[in-house]
C-alpha cells in the first residue's frame, strides 16, 4: 500500500498577504536530491506582476515608511533579523530542500550571514549620510547647501536559484534600510524558501513594502524590469540575461544593479602553503558543487609543482562525501536540475574532446537511495589551456581546470584572458607578492590563502561582463538611493544678487 504525501501549495505574496495566480495557475518544484516534487507554486503573469509593483508603489507614498528616520529604521532591520533567527530552522530547512544547498553550508553560513547582513545594516543606516552639509561658498554668494540621499522607490530584485535566500536578502536588506519598496522574483526551481522570508519580513514592515511573485523569468522578468513605476532592477544571474535585462531597462533610464557571471582565476604560487592551499582549492570549486559564481574555476599551477598538486588534489577530491544535502555529514549535493546536470556534462565531454587530461570524477555520481538525484562526480582536469571551452565558460557545476604557468606573468596574463572579472585568488607564504599579484588580477575580489570568504561589510561585484555596481556593506546602499541638492540663498538684497546680473543689466531696476 502506497502512502500519499500532501504536497504544499504556495501563493504569491502581495501586499502583506498570500495570493495565487489571477490565472489560477501552478508549477511545480523538485527536490534535486531526489527528483521528487515538494511545493506547488503560484505561477505568475503581467496582471501579477502589476498588482505587485501598484502595492509596492502605494507603499512608498505611505510617508511613514518612505521618511522613518534612520535610528527607527535601523530598529526595524534588527527586528527582521530577531525574526529571522526565530525561524531559521524552517529556512534552513526549505533552502536545502529545494536548491540542493547542504544543511552544513546553509546553517552554518547562508543563515547566519542573513541575520548579519540585516543586523549591519541597521548599523550603517544609523552612520548613513542621507543629509550633508555643504562648506558655505565664497561664490557666487552665502548660501546653505545640502545634499540629501533619498530612496528610489520601487525596486525590482530578482534572484538566482544557487544561494536564494542569501543573494535574496543583499537586495531586501538594503532597499529597506534607504526606505524603498521592493517586488521581489525568485528563481522558478527555488521560490518557496524566498516566499517564506517575505512573510517573516511582512510582520515587521508595512504591507506593500515587500511582495514576491514566482514564475518564469521569460514570461514575468521582462514585464518587471520595463515597469514604467520600478525605479531600480538589482539582478543577480547569467551574463547572458543580465545583457538583456540592461536592454529591458535602458527603456525608462532604470538605475541598476548587475552581479553576473564568473571564471575565476586561483593562482598557486612556489611558495604556497600546500596543506593549506590544496583544501582551499577544492573548497573553492566543489562547495555547493561548484554552483557559486565566484567559484574557483580556473587553477593556475607552476611547472615546478604541478604534478604533485594534480596527484593530490585528485586523493584529496576522493574524501569528500556526496549525498543528501539534509543530511549533516554530506559536502557535495547534487545540482539544481536534470538539465543542470546534463549540461555539466556536456562541458565535461567537450573538455575531453579538446584535449585536456581526465584526473577524477567526470561523470554522474550515483547515490545509494538517490537514484533519481542530480549529482555529479567531484571532476577535476589537468592539462588545460586557456583556450579551451572549460577554461572559458561558466560551467556552474563541479569541475576544475588545471592549467600550467612557467612565470608569474605568465599566469596572471591567461588569468586576466576572459570576459569576467568577479572573483580571483593567490596562495603563498609572501603577503607582499599577494599583494601584488592582487593588485594586477582584474577582479572585484581577490582573496589571499582563501577562497568564498564574503564579508557584510565588504562590497560585492564584478569587472567587465561580471556585473555592474556593489552589493553588500555600505556601499550597496548608494545603489539605492538617488542624490537631491537643496540651495538656500542668504543674501536678501536683490543689488547683491551678483548672478541675476548675468541677465539683467541693473537688476531691480526697471525703465
Amino acid at each position: 500500500m502506497s502512502i500519499q504525501v500532501e504536497v504544499p501549495t504556495y501563493s504569491h505574496f502581495i501586499n502583506g498577504q498570500r495570493q495565487p495566480a489571477s490565472s489560477g495557475e501552478t508549477f511545480e518544484v523538485f527536490n534535486p536530491a531526489t527528483g521528487e516534487i515538494v511545493a506547488q507554486v503560484s505561477k505568475g503573469r503581467a496582471e501579477d506582476i502589476n498588482k505587485a509593483v501598484e502595492a509596492a508603489h502605494a507603499a512608498f507614498e505611505q510617508e511613514g515608511w518612505r521618511d522613518m528616520p534612520p535610528a527607527q529604521r535601523a530598529e526595524v532591520l534588527h527586528k527582521i533579523a530577531d525574526a529571522i533567527a526565530a525561524n531559521k530552522t524552517e529556512l534552513i530547512y526549505l533552502e536545502s530542500l529545494t536548491s540542493g544547498g547542504t544543511v552544513r553550508r546553509v546553517a552554518g553560513n547562508d543563515i547566519m550571514m542573513i541575520i548579519d547582513l540585516f543586523q549591519q545594516m541597521a548599523n550603517f543606516v544609523k552612520a548613513y549620510p542621507f543629509s550633508e552639509t555643504l562648506p558655505n561658498p565664497l561664490f557666487p554668494g552665502p548660501a546653505h547647501n545640502f545634499v540629501w540621499r533619498e530612496p528610489i522607490g520601487v525596486c525590482a530584485a530578482i534572484a538566482p536559484w544557487n544561494m536564494p535566500l542569501l543573494i535574496a536578502s543583499w537586495k531586501i536588506a538594503p532597499a529597506l534600510a534607504t526606505g524603498n519598496t521592493l517586488v521581489l522574483k525568485p528563481a522558478s526551481h527555488t521560490p518557496v524558501s524566498t516566499l517564506r522570508l517575505a512573510e517573516i519580513i511582512s510582520e515587521v514592515v508595512p504591507p506593500g513594502v515587500i511582495n514576491v511573485v514566482a514564475g518564469s523569468g521569460a514570461e514575468i522578468g521582462e514585464t518587471l524590469v520595463r515597469h514604467p513605476k520600478v525605479g531600480k532592477v538589482a539582478f543577480t544571474g547569467s551574463t547572458e540575461v543580465g545583457r538583456g535585462i540592461m536592454k529591458q531597462a535602458a527603456d525608462t533610464i532604470k538605475n541598476i544593479t548587475l552581479e553576473l557571471g564568473g571564471k575565476s582565476p586561483n593562482i598557486l604560487l612556489e611558495d604556497a602553503d600546500l596543506e593549506i592551499a590544496l583544501p582551499g582549492t577544492l573548497f573553492g570549486v566543489f562547495l555547493h558543487s561548484g554552483q557559486l559564481c565566484e567559484s574557483g574555476t580556473r587553477l593556475f599551477v607552476p611547472s615546478s609543482i604541478y604534478d604533485t598538486v594534480i596527484e593530490e588534489l585528485k586523493a584529496l577530491s576522493k574524501t569528500l562525501a556526496i549525498g543528501n544535502p539534509l543530511d549533516e555529514n554530506t559536502g557535495v549535493g547534487p545540482v539544481i536540475s536534470q538539465r543542470q546536470k546534463e549540461t555539466v556534462l556536456e562541458y565535461i565531454e567537450s573538455g575531453i574532446s579538446e584535449g585536456a587530461r581526465l584526473v577524477c570524477g567526470g561523470k554522474e555520481a550515483v547515490v545509494e537511495g538517490l537514484e533519481n538525484g542530480y549529482f555529479i562526480e567531484p571532476t577535476i582536469f589537468a592539462d588545460v589551456t586557456n583556450d579551451m571551452k572549460i577554461a572559458r565558460e561558466e560551467i556552474f557545476g563541479p569541475v576544475l581546470s588545471v592549467i600550467r604557468y612557467d612565470h608569474i606573468d605568465e599566469a596572471i596574463a591567461m588569468a586576466n584572458d576572459t570576459i569576467y572579472g568577479l572573483a580571483g585568488g593567490v596562495w603563498t607564504r609572501d603577503v607582499n607578492k599577494a599583494y601584488e599579484v592582487a593588485r594586477k588580477i582584474k577582479a572585484g575580489v581577490i582573496w589571499i590563502n582563501d577562497w568564498h570568504m564574503l564579508r557584510n561589510d565588504a562590497p560585492f561585484g564584478g569587472y567587465k561582463q561580471s556585473g555592474i555596481g556593489r552589493e553588500m556593506g555600505k556601499y550597496s546602499l548608494d545603489a539605492y538611493t538617488q542624490l537631491k541638492h537643496v540651495h538656500t540663498s542668504m543674501v536678501p538684497e536683490l543689488e547683491r544678487r551678483v548672478a541675476y546680473g548675468l541677465l539683467f543689466t541693473e537688476p531691480g531696476k526697471s525703465e
